[in-house]
């Protein structure tokens, strides 16, 4: 249990308005998980409710196997990277990564040790006494990973964390954060709206729209067998076609074609629907 996440049917209401819907999820210990949907989907305020941002309306969330729902952020046991990085403008890189340790009230031994080897962590070692506006958008990231990292979190939280940079460093970064997850063994959530980058970085990945999980799965899973034409639209790129399932194998197009399918995939458009409706 150690290290695993989950929600349990978990809601969050503004008022008449519906933010999140009963979302339920396991992330297991040292796996990556991406929430990918629109803008508005939802993905954002579940992740910031684990953090201990937002409060639930409704459900609960476990860490570990701790019911953590009322616990404040600090007390979660969670490092988080934000979309803008969030260093401190006055402080130097090393001062930024041990702030985090410094609220934890660690010794400044322990504190000096564990600093220098996140920053070793994320090749930064050499730029401990920098100031951040003396580090590219590529560094930046590093040091707010660091920082992150540096508490030995539970869960790992990042929240579109490759958005403010190019394309191109966008995939170096990519990269470097996959292989820095596998290698620690960090159970992370992560929030995206790009495609690519969830495809690429996560084990498994929870589609979101307005508020609700459309579908959770591997990215050949969401590819091979989505859920619905909203999740086969989302995730790649695909011709749909409108008919009917007349039989195992047997797909009629609205034009009047007769298509072979293959049985084993061939499952309706619409939940709840049977063969004969489209």
């Amino acid at each position: 249990m150690m290290g695993s996440l989950v929600l349990e049917a978990l809601n969050k209401r503004y008022g008449a308005s519906t933010a999140v819907e009963r979302v339920d999820l396991e992330v297991r210990q040292g796996e990556m998980v991406a929430l990918l949907g629109p803008s508005g989907c939802g993905k954002t305020t579940t992740l910031r409710m684990v953090a201990g941002f937002i409060e639930p309306s409704a459900g609960r969330i476990l860490i570990g196997g701790q019911d953590v729902t009322s616990r404040p952020a600090h007390a979660r046991d969670t490092g988080m990277v934000f979309q803008s990085y969030a260093l401190f403008p006055h402080m130097s890189v090393a001062q930024n990564v041990a702030f985090g340790l410094e609220m934890r009230k660690i010794g400044r031994a322990e504190r000096d040790s564990r600093v220098a080897e996140a920053l070793r962590l994320v090749r930064l070692d050499h730029l401990a006494e920098r100031m951040p506006r003396q580090l590219s958008g590529g560094q930046q990231q590093r040091v707010a990973l660091a920082r992150a990292l540096v508490v030995n979190p539970a869960v790992f939280l990042l929240d579109e964390p490759l958005s403010n940079l190019d394309a191109k460093l966008r995939g170096e970064v990519r990269m470097e954060i996959r292989a820095l997850q596998q290698r620690l063994g960090l159970t992370t959530l992560i929030v995206t709206h790009d495609q690519e980058e969830a495809l690429t970085m996560a084990d498994r990945l929870v589609v979101m729209d307005r508020g609700r999980v459309r579908q959770v799965g591997t990215a050949e899973e969401l590819y091979e067998q989505p859920a619905d034409p909203f999740v086969a639209g989302f995730v790649g790129r695909c011709n749909l076609v409108e008919g009917r399932l007349e039989a195992p194998g047997e797909f009629r197009a609205r034009g009047g074609a007769l298509l072979s399918c293959d049985p084993a995939q061939a499952a309706p458009a619409t939940p709840g629907a049977q063969p004969g409706e489209a």
